[in-house]
């Protein structure tokens, strides 16, 4: 019963995304926050359904903290050679417009204090004139596979390490007087179940948010959350439950710099991922998963 109800709710998202996307030069006007979208409640939504959102491939949303530029990565078909492209929405004069970048260079997140770009093991200084070149991480960094890196205010990373056969490891780095710490591997806790990846640290380190399959889950990759427990420690992971989880897979998730919602990814499409959209939703129900003192 429940994958037919999962089932009906994939659809209907489906149904309220546009088959195609504007090109350009067909853009409509965007003006307003959140790319003039109006907001979702406590159901997920398809975000800018025909402007971000397509029956293509999205990935990787993620605001500066000033809510006026918006990255992603979607994949186009060029001459049936499908390619990963990097773009950003910036929001000029109350009115958003479209630049491609260039080619994928890593999945995107900037950091609380907009200073930085982060691309997984490589990532980029904010500049008077935009963004840097690409610079690498280096040791111990180097070494390890990175899809996603986030950091809090405090410095600290987190990052998960693609590995093989579901093996993936999610690890943090404090910034300690300045200096780097030598990745460490998180708690049980959080690397419980296989495929653990794509970590979000809040800015105030009081909780991460992942994605994972575990005994008891929804199906695919499901999205989870651990919250900081008084001693330090790290508490049960928390199932963020079938509003945002179905039998599809669910991935990449974060909260806006503002606080106030939640974006991931859902695979909307087959086995081969040919059509994985960006959802949002109000991150309230976050703060009613957090344990009570």
């Amino acid at each position: 019963m429940r994958r037919i109800f999962t089932s009906i709710a994939l659809l209907i998202s489906m149904l309220i995304i546009t088959s195609k996307g504007y090109s350009q030069d067909e853009l409509p006007v965007l003006e307003g926050p959140y790319l003039g979208q109006k907001p979702p409640g406590s159901t997920p939504e398809a975000f800018a359904p025909g402007i971000i959102t397509t029956k293509g491939w999205e990935v990787g949303g993620a605001f500066t903290p000033d809510m006026k530029e918006f990255y992603f990565i979607r994949e186009v078909e060029v001459e049936e050679n499908k390619k990963q492209e990097f773009v950003v929405f910036q929001n000029k004069n109350n009115r958003w417009r479209e630049t491609v970048l260039g080619p994928r260079v890593g999945q995107p997140f900037i950091s609380p204090d907009g200073k930085t770009m982060h691309l997984g093991k490589r990532y980029k200084e904010r500049t008077d004139d935009g963004w840097s070149e690409r610079k690498n991480l280096g040791a111990p960094f180097e070494d390890i596979r990175i899809m996603r890196l986030t950091a809090s205010s405090k410095g600290t990373y987190v990052f998960d390490e693609v590995g093989s056969d579901g093996d993936g490891v999610l690890r943090y780095s404090r910034l300690v007087d300045g200096k780097r710490e030598a990745p460490r591997p998180l708690s049980k806790e959080i690397n419980t179940g296989t495929w653990n990846a794509h970590p979000f640290i809040a800015p105030d380190e009081s909780y991460i948010i992942w994605d994972g399959r575990r005994d008891g889950g929804f199906g695919d990759a499901d999205i989870y959350i651990s919250f900081r427990q008084q001693d330090g420690s790290w508490g049960v992971a928390i199932n963020l439950g079938n509003k945002i989880n179905t039998d599809a897979w669910e991935a990449g998730a974060s909260v806006t710099p503002d606080g106030k919602y939640l974006f991931f990814n859902r695979n909307m499409g087959s086995d081969n991922y040919e059509n994985v959209d960006i959802f949002w939703v109000d991150a309230q129900f976050i703060e009613t998963l957090r344990p009570k003192p």
